[in-house]
């Protein structure tokens, strides 16, 4: 997970909002109200687009030079930065739901005792994984 910095352009739409798109990533597209919004929906697709590239084993493309980008004469290119660290963790620290098989008995020992299952599964496994 990394830090990136992208161009992108802003292009104005008649209801006063601002269409997004980045010239060096293939169908990244957001939208904003207004341009404080826009850049701020611009940073959020960039980092998920980014960060599910990085899952996926992607290969993501160097971003060009602002002054490499034409953009129309309604439209401002800005630089987006973003960093895939933060949505890692975001997205990855969510608790999932798993299904798992113990033995009757054991279940009612620890439900007499108040343990909390999840949670010594957790620590388990990444004590098991050394994780720790």
């Amino acid at each position: 997970m990394a830090k990136y910095i992208y161009p992108a352009v802003f292009e104005a739409n008649e209801l006063g909002g601002y269409c997004v798109s980045y010239p060096d990533l293939i169908n990244v597209f957001t939208e904003g109200d207004d341009l404080k919004h826009a850049m701020d929906m611009a940073e959020d697709v960039l980092c998920l687009m980014l960060y599910g590239m990085e899952r996926d084993g992607k290969e993501i493309p160097p971003p060009s030079q602002v002054s490499d980008i034409m953009a129309k004469t309604d439209s401002i290119v800005n630089l987006v930065a973003c960093d895939t660290k933060y949505y890692k963790h975001y997205f990855e620290s969510k608790s999932v739901k798993l299904n798992v098989t113990i033995p009757l008995w054991l279940k009612e020992a620890g439900e007499k005792k108040q343990v909390n299952f999840s949670q010594i599964l957790q620590n388990g496994v990444k004590e098991y994984l050394q994780l720790q």
